[in-house]
């Protein structure tokens, strides 16, 4: 591909140099970059002598630890604003809740909020920008909020004529790819494009197909990973884990959460305010020796399951607070045989069978995340997780053509 193509793509394409003929020793494959590490050693030019406002939290940082607001500053790029999504640039607020704008202690540059009053940001929080970047790490999940404020952020700035750059980091749980496609009329901040659950793409090629699906006429770049392979999980890449949500503590939770983030939409509770939320389902009447039988003999892969019990505290949810509930944990053994969409469905369809009357499906809650009706009403009906599955296949098949002109990673 020329370099015509690739600016008219918008993506910057780190190239390593070619090593010279004459012998040598083996060059080791270069570390992990994420795409705020290549941004300041390879590629500050794109905002050298610009405005720039930054939408990131915790997670943007280098390998090292340090945030992307001091390696910013540090390399003479002028930041004016910062923007905060779903828990506040700091992480720390609760899930959903609404994050207060505020002032960075260290900068004093304003961080508006992008998960308050609005979703995006508006034109007095755009004004004097000339580049809005954009670093956070996603979780691989359809249903987290960070592809919703980037979709947001995006609109916004091709209303203004603002550029937006985007500093891409892995998907933390590899590149599979499962679970059902979105119905777009169910689109929200928990499901914001026709994607799987698991959906197998970084940030900013999500980012790229919106601009496509949506039609949006942004001005976008990726500054893309440098050194990484879609099918590496995080804990091959050598950057730092942080968690991504109060609730999202490790990275088997990120495993997990694909499947168990189903149960939200249910009277069953994932773990919420207790040590190992979404690594767990529980609730009062759950008979857990009739359900870990079933799922013991359901031939699932890369996970182990045993009988629990635990009371959650304070959980956010309002589920069963200070009750001590019966529950299945989940271990992770293998995370690339692992199915987190199929085995959530057999959870679900065996509790159900178990308890047709107790799983207690909030209709609106669990379509919004399901991404339409038609999954809670198949399990309603008693279909098994084998056929729910099969119907889902022309659907996938169809998605992994479409976004194969968007993907930047091997």
């Amino acid at each position: 591909m020329s370099q015509r193509d690739l600016a008219v793509l918008g993506v910057i394409v780190v190239v390593a140099a070619a090593c010279r003929p004459s012998p040598g020793p083996v060059v080791p494959r270069p570390a992990v970059r994420s795409g705020l590490e290549v941004l300041v050693t390879d590629s500050a030019h794109l905002v050298r002598g610009l405005r720039i406002g930054l939408v990131s939290n915790q997670s943007g940082v280098d390998r090292r630890g340090v945030s992307g607001v001091e390696l910013l500053r540090a390399a003479g790029i002028n930041l004016v604003a910062l923007f905060s999504p779903e828990h506040g640039f700091l992480g720390v607020v609760a899930p959903g809740e609404t994050v207060p704008s505020t002032v960075d202690s260290a900068t004093g540059l304003p961080i508006y909020s992008l998960y308050g009053p609005t979703y995006g940001p508006t034109v007095p929080m755009l004004e004097g920008l000339d580049v809005v970047l954009i670093d956070l790490q996603d979780v691989g999940a359809r249903y987290f909020s960070w592809l919703g404020t980037t979709v947001a952020v995006m609109r916004a700035a091709a209303a203004q004529g603002k550029r937006v750059i985007i500093l891409d980091r892995p998907n933390p749980i590899g590149g599979a790819v499962q679970g059902n496609i979105l119905d777009t009329a169910y689109a929200s901040m928990v499901g914001r494009l026709a994607i799987p659950i698991r959906h197998g793409m970084t940030l900013g090629e999500l980012a790229r197909l919106a601009r496509g699906d949506l039609g949006l006429g942004t001005d976008l770049t990726i500054v893309p990973v440098a050194g990484w392979l879609r099918e590496w999980t995080f804990d091959r890449t050598g950057l730092p884990f942080l968690a991504p949500s109060p609730n999202l503590r490790d990275l088997e939770a990120l495993f997990h959460y694909p499947g168990t983030c189903l149960f939200e939409g249910t009277a069953l509770s994932v773990g919420r305010g207790t040590d190992f939320p979404f690594h767990q389902v529980g609730a009062p009447w759950l008979d857990t020796a009739a359900v870990l039988s079933r799922l013991r003999s359901a031939g699932l892969r890369g996970v182990v399951f045993e009988a629990v019990a635990f009371t959650p505290r304070n959980p956010g949810d309002d589920k069963y607070p200070g009750i001590l509930l019966r529950g299945i944990r989940l271990h992770l053994t293998d995370p690339s045989r692992y199915d987190p969409v199929r085995t959530a469905l057999t959870m679900l369809a065996v509790i159900h069978e178990i308890h047709p009357d107790r799983v207690g499906f909030v209709q609106r809650q669990f379509d919004r995340l399901a991404g339409g009706p038609g999954l809670r009403q198949a399990l309603e009906a008693g279909k098994g997780p084998g056929e729910i599955e099969r119907a889902w296949r022309p659907q996938l098949a169809a998605f992994m053509s479409r976004r194969r002109e968007v993907l930047l990673y091997r």
